[in-house]
């Protein structure tokens, strides 16, 4: 009897000491909890339960301003009325709001996409545009009800605005509103932005941001002319109402951009192109200021501010003259004859030629089964290099090429930046193409494919068969060319400016290397060049300037004739040739370098060398050609 008591006490005290134990473990668990809570996972939940009680309200920077080296300014803000939804005061269905206020003020489709993605993303917290640019009737009807519409009103805001509308938009680029993708990208410059509250940055930052650079120099310089949005801290109830204001941070406005470009050449070029495709670049040789960057046809920036409604965009997209094309970053073509200068210039460097050694050229020459014709029925005569420039004899360059080969033609061409990224300060540069043996092996699939054939050697003497290169490219080899090979990287943006103080910081870099070139060689080219507009293809367009000029016409192939004739009034528009002119000026000492292409125009000394005379006309003597309208400066 005693055992059985003892035994029972015995298992008893067994499970109270378990239980005690299973107590024990479990109240650990509880306090090692507790630890990680308040301990480790303070600040995550501190600043949950923070924004539980708090709400960021952005405040956004307005956008830097875009102004030509002249100081006209090209790109700047305005101040339009918006209806703004704060969404902590909506009470009921959103959609039915919106309905409502749409029998007041016009509100479209998109504008109510917009709004409730806005709504999404920010939890419903925060005041946000329904419709931006409201007219003064909208204005006075929605105040005659504001009474039935609590947390709507009407406010002042920021609008980007291009007052030349259409004029250099390729150049500007366009902002539009900000995308998922945007804000992803925008991420990591959270941490770079100074701020008394990087908490309270980091959640209103992007929040802050409504609208970003797209393309061209809005998308290049957005960190710059973006700035830095403010916030309100608002403490609010369980319900959304703001009780009272706790904090502020003043928004930063974004930085000026001073462009390189001469909006006035810019414009003139632009009128002068008239309803003609192409591209136009001049850069200034001695710093690689860009001055002019045409592609026409252009685009109304304007319209994709506030988003682009859909038959202008499809009349954009669908256009055959591919307005939204940049052209002379994007667009690549066969250069043509205004290859023959920096051909020549391989020939002297590399011994090939000297100025006096002459061929005769009958109008064509034979390269195993194929003839390569000459532009000159029955030839040239006696040719030799100042005259093969002068007259663009074709002849002497298949010959030429031939000597060459195609990989020392490479290996002379690539520092000169054909076929290369120039490094210019615009998203979406091409590279282009510049051929060699490697460049086939690497390029193409099947073995016959990637055999290089003599063959192939002879058209890229005069800047036909493989060669593809921007037009950007063209005038960044003319200019390290004139400026003694030294490179100096092609720019649009020539300062930054503090819009407070002034204060310009030069974005200008310094050389980029330098290319090992003959004086004397680079003088005989540049002779060569002065003389086509003396007595040679362009002769007549630059008659009578007060100035000397070197230039050099080219015609490039859209398409290959298969020896058949080419005739340009039966041929169809789009496989026309190309009308190419490369020049530079004062001869002595250029200040302007120029590379064009009007697209399937024809002959280069016909079509794209006028334009050129009267943009050096303007730049140089400040002639303003009388068919042209006058610039009227901006207010």
């Amino acid at each position: 009897m005693v055992s059985f008591k003892k035994s029972n006490l015995s298992s008893f005290q067994e499970r109270i000491h378990i239980a005690t134990l299973f107590v024990t473990f479990c109240f650990l668990l509880l306090v090692a909890r507790l630890a990680w809570l308040q301990l480790v996972s303070h600040n995550k939940y501190h600043l949950l339960a923070e924004s539980n009680r708090i709400a960021l309200v952005p405040a956004p920077a307005n956008r830097g301003l875009i102004i030509d080296r002249n100081g006209i300014v090209i790109g700047r803000n305005y101040s339009a009325l918006t209806l703004d939804v704060n969404a902590g005061e909506v009470k009921g269905n959103v959609d039915q709001l919106i309905d409502d206020l749409s029998q007041i003020v016009l509100i479209s489709p998109r504008d109510r996409r917009n709004f409730k993605r806005s709504l999404e993303d920010s939890r419903n917290m925060g005041t946000f545009p329904l419709r931006s640019m409201l007219t003064e009737a909208e204005t006075a009807r929605f105040m005659a009800n504001r009474y039935r519409f609590p947390g709507v009103e009407i406010r002042a805001r920021s609008f980007r605005e291009y007052p030349y509308n259409d004029l250099a938009s390729h150049l500007l680029g366009y902002i539009g509103r900000v995308s998922q993708k945007d804000k992803e990208r925008m991420q990591t410059e959270i941490e770079g932005a100074k701020t008394d509250d990087p908490d309270a940055l980091q959640a209103s930052f992007l929040s802050g941001i409504q609208y970003v650079g797209k393309i061209g120099l809005e998308q290049s310089y957005e960190a710059v002319l973006r700035g830095v949005p403010g916030y309100d801290q608002v403490e609010i109830t369980a319900g959304g109402k703001p009780v009272r204001t706790l904090a502020s941070s003043p928004s930063v406005p974004g930085k000026n951009v001073v462009l390189s470009v001469d909006i006035k050449l810019q414009y003139l070029v632009e009128q002068l192109y008239g309803n003609f495709r192409g591209a136009f670049v001049a850069i200034e040789p001695e710093t690689g200021d860009i001055l002019a960057f045409v592609s026409k046809p252009n685009f109304n920036p304007n319209d994709f501010v506030e988003g682009i409604d859909s038959v202008t965009w499809k009349e954009l997209n669908d256009s055959p003259q591919k307005p939204l094309y940049n052209r002379p970053l994007k667009g690549i073509y066969p250069p043509g004859s205004t290859y023959k200068p920096f051909m020549a210039l391989g020939a002297l460097e590399n011994k090939k030629r000297t100025p006096s050694d002459s061929i005769s050229d009958p109008g064509y020459f034979v390269f195993g089964n194929h003839t390569f014709r000459d532009d000159k029925k029955g030839g040239h005569g006696i040719v030799d290099m100042q005259k093969s420039i002068v007259e663009s004899c074709d002849t002497y360059y298949y010959l030429l090429a031939r000597d060459m080969g195609v990989n020392m033609m490479h290996d002379f061409m690539k520092p000169l930046g054909f076929g290369q990224i120039t490094g210019i300060d615009l998203k979406g540069e091409a590279k282009g193409v510049l051929p060699s043996t490697e460049w086939k092996k690497n390029t193409f699939k099947k073995p016959e494919q990637q055999k290089w054939y003599e063959g192939e050697t002879i058209s890229l003497g005069i800047g036909q068969g493989y060669n593809s290169f921007t037009i950007l490219q063209l005038a960044h080899a003319m200019a390290n060319v004139v400026n003694n090979g030294i490179v100096m990287k092609p720019h649009v943006v020539k300062a930054i400016e503090d819009p407070f103080t002034r204060k310009r910081t030069l974005t200008t870099p310094k050389e980029s290397y330098r290319i090992n070139l003959n004086p004397e060689n680079i003088e005989v080219i540049k002779k060569a060049m002065v003389e086509v507009n003396n007595s040679g293809t362009s002769a007549t367009v630059f008659k009578g300037t007060g100035y000397s000029v070197g230039g050099k016409t080219g015609t490039a192939q859209v398409f290959s004739l298969n020896s058949k004739e080419y005739n340009h009034s039966t041929t169809a528009e789009f496989l026309r040739d190309h009308a190419l002119y490369i020049a530079f000026a004062p001869a002595e000492k250029p200040t302007i370098v120029i590379a064009m292409v009007v697209e399937n125009a024809g002959f280069g000394a016909q079509h794209a060398a006028p334009i050129a005379r009267k943009a050096l006309d303007f730049y140089i003597d400040g002639k303003w050609p009388k068919e042209v309208p006058e610039w009227k400066r901006a207010p």
